[in-house]
């Protein structure tokens, strides 16, 4: 997998998820890799971008509103939301935006 996306001409949509973890992993690695692997699969998903360091960063990328909307409410998804509220996350913030303009080499 590309560590930066391959995304389409724009307009598109980014849901950037910030997020500072709890110590250890948890389960938390193994969670994270299932969740890209099932994202990858819903309808409309583009593709994905991480980092993390003292933060960490996930940007994901949409064709459209709705299908982030399935995605959040996919019940696996849903799951996994429920163990950061629980044990993985310190402090966490969701933003989602629209890709009007994108460009690089």
């Amino acid at each position: 997998m590309s560590l930066i996306a391959k995304t389409p001409k724009p307009p598109y949509y980014a849901v950037i998820f910030i997020s500072l973890r709890t110590e250890g992993d948890n389960g938390y690695g193994e969670m994270a890799t299932k969740m890209v692997e099932l994202a990858s699969k819903q309808p409309g998903f583009i593709g994905v971008e991480s980092a993390r360091e003292d933060v960490g960063i996930t940007v994901s990328y949409w064709s459209d509103i709705e299908s982030i909307k399935n995605w959040k409410a996919n019940l696996e998804h849903q799951e996994a939301q429920r163990l950061g509220h629980e044990k993985w996350y310190l402090s966490f913030k969701t933003r989602i935006s629209k890709v009007e303009h994108d460009y690089g080499i």
